[in-house]
């Protein structure tokens, strides 16, 4: 499986889970900047990691965003209370 390029971001209200959660994603070798990762994962990785951290936090409070820096995947959300609310696709450039 190729490995395609993909932003994770979080905002975690716990401290406590907020530093569980970046322990684990500097685990995998993910490049960061403060709550925003910058990764490459296959699919397969990308559900790993998924599964990973929605042991280490709270869907009501906290947001966890994978976007797929790919116009043929989806953003991944996982929280319960809001939504990505993007208008308009995000662009990255780096």
């Amino acid at each position: 499986m190729k490995r395609k390029a993909a932003i994770i971001a979080y905002d975690i209200a716990s401290n406590k889970r907020r530093r569980q959660v970046f322990r684990c994603l500097k685990a995998w070798s993910l490049d960061s900047q403060y709550s925003l990762f910058e990764c490459k994962l296959t699919r397969r990785e990308a559900e790993e990691l998924f599964i990973q951290l929605s042991d280490l936090i709270n869907e009501d409070e906290d947001t966890l965003l994978l976007a797929w820096l790919d116009k043929r995947h989806t953003v991944k959300l996982l929280t319960k209370n809001t939504g990505a609310g993007f208008q308009a696709p995000a662009w990255y450039l780096g």
